[in-house]
């Protein structure tokens, strides 16, 4: 009677032993995840706000052997032992004919309820269960540290002969391509800001002649013209910066700020003379130079406007601060009236497109995916496509579109209509 009660107690005893080894081999198994999957930066920016669980997270995370090791060997203990216990009680109660089934039994239950579900809650909810695991395991950690540092003097001397050194391990740095999938995919829209961060890192993929002025759009003094005309050039002046030359542009003088001058120009005072002594040495950049190298260069020369010149001297367009910045906040000025002139939609949903309009604004407004390495303007991209000058009428397909052209003069496509096509 008394060894009848004995076995029962036992039983009861090893059933509860074995599901609390179960439940704690699923804590470590979710503390594992958990811990190694958090996000670091959000982690770090945690840390740098001095939270308390965010704090002791990267103080476990700065040795990741030891936190690794402390996690293995209490999963580990807690599947062995409970394995052990299964085998002891298949053998007492039913004989060894029932180890092997008891134990594929508690594999199966050990890989639901120990490994898969708990590592997938943590996968799901990293930040939320390494708030709550850390701190039992950062007492763990400390409780069987001389454990843990003999297994990790083991393994880390094992992996110094594969020319790993553990303690020397230091986080990579992100490369641009790497920073950029991380700032669009933030969040599940892309917000303002978002668009400029984008834009920042897409400076080194944008030249100067992506955002120019071209030559013949640039806005300018000839002074050889009468002087009637060049004090009301200025005072109409919509440009803070105009380029002051003779005959032509590439016969610059200087550059004018077009301020410093305006009160003069209005009072019908300005002499030729004193404009030309406001002049600012003008400042060139090569064709093909990097947005954000410019802007650097920008910075550091202390200038607001520059032309671009070609391998032979002859300027080629002209590009400003503002330009740059537009590129990366997108229009900050209001200029409805040029945008609706350039690029007009239709109630059909297509286009009424000038042939100056950049590739890169043309994609911007209609969501287009035409080539920007290549011609900078839609009517250099027909007439690269088609190889030849076209005319009146042509159509073409690019990219998903039908493009139409209605307009050619000097060689140039003046205008083009744009259909998407179904």
């Amino acid at each position: 009677m008394h060894e009848s009660t004995l076995s029962q107690s036992a039983l009861i005893l090893y059933c509860v032993a074995i599901v609390l080894l179960i439940i704690m081999s699923g804590f470590f198994s979710c503390a594992e995840t958990g811990l190694m999957a958090i996000n670091r930066y959000r982690l770090r920016h945690a840390g740098a706000m001095k939270k308390r669980w965010a704090v002791l997270i990267l103080k476990l995370l700065r040795r990741p052997d030891r936190l690794l090791g402390m996690i293995l060997i209490g999963n580990n203990v807690a599947n062995i032992f409970a394995s052990a216990l299964a085998t002891i009680v298949a053998i007492h109660f039913f004989g060894e004919k029932a180890v092997m089934l008891i134990s594929v039994l508690l594999a199966f239950v050990i890989l639901i309820f120990a490994e898969v579900a708990p590592k997938t809650i943590a996968a799901l909810y990293p930040e939320r269960v390494s708030k709550v695991m850390a701190w039992p395991v950062y007492i763990l950690l400390k409780l069987f540290y001389p454990l843990v540092w003999f297994i990790n003097t083991i393994s880390n001397g094992l992996l110094r002969l594969l020319r790993i050194n553990v303690s020397g391990h230091v986080i990579e740095p992100l490369n641009r391509e790497e920073l950029r999938s991380i700032v669009y995919e933030g969040t599940g829209k892309v917000l303002p800001y978002q668009r400029m961060l984008l834009g920042i890192l897409d400076l080194n993929k944008v030249t100067v002649d992506d955002v120019m002025i071209p030559r013949h759009k640039i806005m300018g003094i000839d002074l050889d013209d009468k002087w009637e005309q060049v004090l009301k050039m200025i005072a109409k002046s919509k440009y803070d910066w105009l380029p002051i030359y003779r005959e032509g542009i590439n016969q610059i003088i200087g550059v004018l700020h077009v301020r410093e001058v305006m009160s003069l120009a209005m009072s019908q005072t300005l002499t030729q003379e004193t404009l030309i002594r406001l002049l600012h040495e003008p400042y060139f950049v090569p064709q093909g130079a990097l947005l954000n190298m410019q802007l650097q260069n920008f910075q550091r020369q202390h200038q607001r406007m520059a032309l671009i010149v070609d391998e032979y001297g002859e300027i080629q367009g002209l590009i400003t601060l503002k330009d740059i910045l537009e590129e990366i906040v997108g229009e900050f000025t209001m200029n409805v009236s040029d945008n609706t002139k350039m690029i007009r939609i239709q109630p059909d949903g297509s286009y009424l497109v000038e042939g100056d309009v950049t590739i890169r604004e043309l994609n911007r407004v209609t969501h287009c995916q035409f080539p920007t390495d290549g011609p900078k303007t839609l009517s250099g991209l027909i007439v690269d496509y088609l190889e030849t000058i076209p005319r009146a009428g042509v159509c073409l397909r690019m990219e998903g579109y039908a493009i139409e052209i209605l307009d050619v003069k000097n060689n140039h496509v003046k205008m083009a209509h744009l259909f998407k096509l179904v």
